[in-house]
């Protein structure tokens, strides 16, 4: 099925591919992208919903909290939370403007920018922690045995390392 529907968009007989997946391959990929936007939309919503704060601006607030003396040049920063610099620089504006983040100079070059995790956004960060946290147990680690969630965590660490 998934070859002829192949062929049927692209008129190719022989794609461009070693080969493509078989239906079931086809299956496990699309239940895989089913979970993980279910999860992010969850987990999303309920941080929305107990402290008007993104994931994404959870994931920041996050990478900053362990970053030494909590801050991060931009650059690192989009690397660590897996934005583009453009989408990043939007999302310290909002955390910046709630008061959570600041932004300073980088000591030793004048164009750098670093952003620098306040007070106020260590204090957002332990209680979204508590909400963040406890979503992840009960829509994530809670559907899988100790057995289960080890082998599932390489196997996702396969495919990120790849």
């Amino acid at each position: 099925m998934w070859t002829r529907a192949f062929r049927n968009i692209t008129g190719v007989v022989e794609p461009a591919v070693n080969r493509l997946p078989t239906g079931s391959e086809v299956d496990a990929w699309r239940s895989f992208l089913r979970a993980h936007a279910r999860l992010v939309r969850v987990l999303e919503s309920e941080l929305v919903a107990e402290h008007p704060l993104s994931l994404g601006g959870y994931d920041v607030l996050v990478q900053l909290a362990e970053a030494p003396e909590r801050r991060l040049r931009m650059a690192e920063l989009a690397d660590a939370v897996l934005l583009s610099r453009s989408g990043v620089t939007r999302l310290v504006d909002r955390l910046e403007v709630a008061g959570m983040v600041t932004r300073e100079r980088f000591t030793g070059d004048g164009r750098g920018v670093v952003a620098v995790l306040t007070t106020k956004g260590v204090d957002t960060l332990r209680q979204a922690a508590r909400t963040h946290l406890g979503g992840v147990v009960r829509h994530f680690i809670d559907h899988f045995d100790a057995k289960e969630l080890a082998e599932f965590g390489e196997l996702c660490a396969r495919l990120a390392d790849s």
